[in-house]
């Protein structure tokens, strides 16, 4: 089984505060084999930890979040940046045209872009996998749904530790029945439904300081923007 974090942010994302080697650093010490970077929107971090994660012993999975207009969802294993605001279904079909995999993050949670106030049940059950396990919500309540609705429809299951510091990368993660070490075996397995959950919520506190960080750093953004 290979233990594999899949869902973490560098700043590269507007609410994410960590370099990429400062994520892989982190990643090693906790014993990770692989790490997907997951900016919204971005993928030059996610490529350029894929070509570091060696030097750490890792496994690096390119990918990002990509922000559909129905919400966010996970491309695992692409190389290309997808574009936002596609419908839910072009985004999955942007993702495997591509040769990766849509994993949906925190479906059931609207106030973090979840798809589920937005797609249909069916829709939903099209994905590739479904995260019932991030680290980030404040109460299982959320996690629950997205785990009995995965069982229900048989859509294969992942983790994410959802981290905006780097700290936080490992608290939630995907175990992976892989043929192989190697990116490719790791989506087959997920995909095929190969997976195991190991995951621990991340304290309120530091929930709290990951949240009031990234309001910070979008402010920051924003007023860049109108600056320029």
């Amino acid at each position: 089984m290979l233990s594999v974090e899949l869902h973490a942010h560098s700043s590269l994302s507007y609410d994410g505060r960590d370099a990429v080697d400062d994520l892989l650093e982190r990643a090693a010490a906790a014993g990770l084999d692989a790490l997907a970077v997951t900016d919204h929107d971005e993928i030059a971090a996610s490529l350029r930890a894929v070509d570091r994660a060696p030097e750490y012993g890792l496994l690096g999975i390119p990918g990002m979040e990509v922000t559909s207009a129905a919400g966010h969802v996970l491309a695992l294993g692409v190389e290309q940046r997808i574009p936002q605001g596609l419908t839910f279904g072009e985004t999955l079909d942007r993702i495997r045209r591509l040769g990766g995999i849509a994993v949906v993050p925190h479906p059931f949670q609207e106030s973090r872009s979840g798809v589920m106030a937005h797609v249909s049940r069916a829709d939903l059950a099209g994905a590739d996998a479904i995260e019932v396990y991030n680290s980030r919500l404040l109460t299982g309540r959320a996690n629950r749904q997205a785990r009995t609705f995965a069982r229900e429809h048989g859509v294969p299951e992942t983790a994410g530790s959802d981290a905006h510091i780097a700290e936080m990368v490992g608290r939630a993660v995907t175990l992976v029945e892989a043929e192989e070490r190697s990116v490719d075996a790791i989506l087959t397995a997920i995909r095929e439904g190969r997976t195991q959950i190991d995951g621990r919520r991340t304290p309120w506190h530091i929930s709290f300081r990951q949240a009031a960080g990234g309001a910070k750093r979008r402010i920051r953004a924003r007023l860049a923007s109108l600056l320029e």
